[in-house]
């Protein structure tokens, strides 16, 4: 495993640097480089770091998300409430619906394998969009408006949404006895535990940090190491209720800003070079999970449905911001961020065929689909158009990621 940790940081750093030369988004060249080299590539990373994967790439997940707690001051989030609580349900909720429904007409689904699928592919990917707009507040991109946190906060919560959803539909074609209406019930208590864990963990790092006298590397360790915790809890009553962990760990980063912001902007900085390391583990990792031979058998009509998703959900985005002090073309850029998928569909998308659903090859094929096409069209839309849609603060301070 040490050989392929190795093989990662080498060949991820130069495929990284090809990319940005090439006026590109480095994630993306990392992204490629997991699918070349992973095991449905040539095969140079074991079965070993293949196998550890999962955890790995959550680690690196809770770094960028800690990370985004410490760059959202309360100002911000006050700024973009009602709107990125808007964005956190309806774009998601449309498309995973409009999927559904459009598979059951296309690929003759009962309704309960559309919802599966749908809210597979309904969740936006947290890895490719939380470094671009931390990248973008550090450098006052779109933050006269708020908008990189608007995005964070909104796409954060988006996950939990479709994640229960596909919960939900997975029990029900399972022949679980499971009430919708309690599923959507539970995703607000989800939430509120998620934020209230990451309340009390970000109380009491505060309280620790205040009363000894630690070095800031250590109280990286303190913090990463009680995030860590936070979202192994999250697994351990997965069985009772779901908790939105990683909300969680985003509301330490939070607490921290408000309470100490002075350590949380040195903390900050420290978090920006440990995500120098985490963000090739995380894509190459990722781009390890897509299989090219499966994505190709979803074809033509797995392509329909995943467009027909993405033109659903750009509308739940211009819904959600309508009312707000947004013009059309930072709308548009909202659009744009939320078209990403990698993290969600590359965790769960077998998971239906594990389980004996049907369908699961075919939902598995759409998914990795959607990773290969949303994943690096996302990133580079992203990338290009925010200079040219959002106004830039030309007094913010920036921290190099």
């Amino acid at each position: 495993m040490a050989t392929s940790i190795g093989m990662i940081i080498i060949l991820g750093l130069l495929a990284n640097a090809l990319f940005t030369k090439l006026k590109l988004p480095g994630l993306l060249g990392m992204l490629l480089l997991g699918i070349v080299i992973g095991p449905y590539g040539i095969h140079w990373l074991t079965p070993e770091i293949i196998y550890v994967s999962a955890d790995f790439r959550r680690i690196a997940l809770i770094i960028i998300l800690l990370r985004a707690g410490l760059g959202i001051s309360k100002h911000e989030l006050s700024m973009v409430g009602s709107a990125a609580i808007k964005l956190s349900f309806i774009p998601g909720l449309l498309e995973g619906f409009a999927i559904a429904f459009v598979s059951t007409k296309l690929l003759g689904f009962s309704w309960l394998e559309g919802g599966i699928l749908g809210f597979i592919i309904a969740a936006v990917s947290p890895a490719v969009v939380v470094p671009q707009m931390l990248s973008f507040s550090e450098s006052g991109i779109g933050t006269n408006k708020g908008i990189p946190t608007l995005i964070l906060a909104g796409s954060s919560v988006d996950d939990v949404f479709a994640i229960t959803m596909f919960s939900a539909f997975l029990g029900l074609y399972s022949g679980n006895h499971i009430n919708i209406g309690v599923q959507l019930l539970n995703i607000p208590i989800s939430i509120l535990l998620g934020v209230g864990l990451g309340l009390v963990t970000g109380w009491i790092l505060v309280r620790v940090f205040t009363h000894f006298h630690i070095r800031d590397t250590k109280k990286i360790l303190y913090i990463l190491g009680a995030a860590i915790l936070l979202t192994a809890l999250e697994n351990i009553i997965k069985s009772r209720i779901e908790v939105a962990g990683l909300l969680g760990v985003m509301t330490i980063g939070f607490v921290l800003l408000e309470k100490k912001p002075e350590v949380a902007k040195r903390l900050a900085i420290k978090l920006n070079k440990v995500w120098i390391f985490a963000e090739i583990v995380l894509f190459v990792l990722v781009g390890a999970q897509v299989n090219v031979g499966v994505a190709y058998k979803a074809g033509l009509i797995g392509l329909g449905i995943i467009i027909v998703g993405l033109i659903v959900r750009s509308i739940g985005v211009i819904l959600s911001t309508v009312g707000t002090n947004l013009n059309v073309g930072e709308k548009l850029f909202c659009v744009i961020a939320y078209l990403p998928k990698a993290t969600v569909q590359a965790a769960i998308g077998a998971i239906p065929l594990s389980m004996g659903v049907e369908s699961g090859e075919i939902i598995l094929a759409i998914a990795v689909l959607s990773i290969l096409i949303t994943a690096p069209l996302g990133a580079i839309g992203i990338r290009t158009t925010a200079p040219r849609l959002l106004n830039k603060e030309t007094d913010h301070i920036k921290y190099e990621i």
